[in-house]
């Protein structure tokens, strides 16, 4: 829930508070949305939809849930009422700018420099 920690790890502009109700924007605005729920180190649920998908498709829901592990931490997210003719995109995003990215934040490794939108 910190735009700028999400934009160094994206490389993407990024807007985002962590106050419930409040509106989110990643990717330089691509993706949108609102907080639903937040609670702290534990719990992320938002409402989430790409600025390609129709007016008559609804808001997905995302939610992101934290396990601890001993000195570890478990991630668990589940993405749900993704449109079916976005599924797959959807998925290859998750994995291909926030999954990928992150493993390589967390290893230490540089990130590189944001590209222009």
């Amino acid at each position: 829930m910190n735009e700028k920690k999400h934009s160094d790890v994206t490389l993407a502009p990024a807007k985002i508070a962590a106050k419930e109700g409040s509106s989110f924007s990643a990717h330089g605005g691509y993706i949108g949305g609102k907080n639903l729920r937040l609670v702290k180190n534990k719990l992320i649920v938002q409402t989430w939809r790409a600025k390609s998908w129709s007016k008559e498709d609804a808001d997905s829901i995302f939610v992101i849930s934290l396990e601890t592990n001993g000195k570890d931490s478990v991630l668990h997210a589940t993405h749900a009422n993704v449109p079916d003719k976005h599924a797959e995109s959807v998925n290859k995003g998750w994995h291909n700018h926030y999954w990928k990215p992150w493993k390589k934040y967390l290893s230490g490794k540089p990130m590189g420099k944001y590209p222009e939108m």
